[in-house]
């Protein structure tokens, strides 16, 4: 019953107890960036976000699973003590990334009494703050890779509008420079990377 409860809530944290918010988050700001609508597609970015969701997640997973699974099948704890030794590892993984300002909103919010150190906060705390905590970092990481396209997009707007070439949309010029662009730097290598150090 316990784990057909967790299958059922799997979704749900995935989306708000991993890096995957931000990940995905980013990903789709470089798609819109790149002027590129529909390509690389929602399953593409989706599938690289959990790929790299888990290789970011298995210390985590293979600490609950050390701490709370084996236990559990021992028969040393029962599930609802699986749960709270399982919790103390994600915990842990989302106060390093949680920002303070975010964890004192929702102490707040939930009239908690303010405690002596943040490891003694509740999940109902910890999980909303870092997952705002990780929207916040997305949308940086989003705005700091709009900007070169930006540039690039002003500069070609700029050019087709002097040499009188109004009729021709500049995003037609921009979008194969952005992707030209992209692939000399080797964008992804690049991007995936400084997302995976971000960690």
């Amino acid at each position: 019953m316990v784990l057909l409860t967790l299958l059922t809530l799997l979704p749900a944290i995935v989306l708000s107890m991993t890096p995957f918010v931000r990940l995905l988050v980013a990903f789709h700001f470089l798609r819109q960036a790149l002027g590129t609508q529909t390509t690389p597609s929602n399953q593409t970015l989706i599938g690289l976000s959990l790929i790299l969701t888990f290789f970011l997640m298995q210390p985590v997973g293979a600490a609950i699973h050390q701490s709370a699974i084996l236990p559990y099948e021992r028969g040393q704890v029962d599930a609802m003590g699986a749960l709270d030794l399982a919790s103390v590892p994600a915990r842990r993984f989302m106060l390093k990334y949680a920002r303070e300002k975010d964890l004192a909103l929702f102490v707040e919010l939930a009239k908690e009494a303010k405690p002596s150190n943040s490891g003694d906060l509740p999940m109902r705390v910890v999980a909303p703050a870092y997952l705002i905590s990780e929207l916040k970092a997305g949308f940086q990481i989003g705005a700091a890779l709009y900007l070169p396209f930006l540039v690039v997009d002003i500069a070609v707007a700029a050019i087709t509008t002097a040499m009188g070439m109004l009729q021709l949309p500049p995003v037609v010029i921009s979008t194969p420079l952005k992707i030209l662009l992209f692939v000399m730097v080797d964008g992804w290598n690049l991007l995936v990377g400084s997302l995976m150090k971000s960690f």
